[in-house]
């Protein structure tokens, strides 16, 4: 089984045990941002496929929702 460059960056934030809870959801609200940024880009280029930006986000969500940090979308700006 293959694992993405994202899953590991989210284990390597979840076992971080040096960082507390808030720490590591502030961490991954930044990743979430930039996953958010590139699924916009993609969305807004008839040249640019999805190149598994929408499953990191959805990645990202189920482990700040499992650290009690469940994401809610804002706005029109939604995808």
């Amino acid at each position: 089984m293959t694992v993405s460059t994202m899953e590991l960056k989210l284990q390597a934030i979840r076992d971080d045990e040096g960082l507390s809870r808030e720490e590591k959801i502030a961490r991954l609200e930044r990743l979430r941002t930039e996953a958010r940024a590139l699924q916009r880009a993609a969305s807004e280029s008839s040249m640019v496929e999805d190149d598994g930006w929408y499953e990191d986000v959805h990645l990202i969500d189920l482990v700040l929702d499992r650290l009690g940090r469940p994401v809610e979308e804002k706005g029109a700006a939604t995808l």
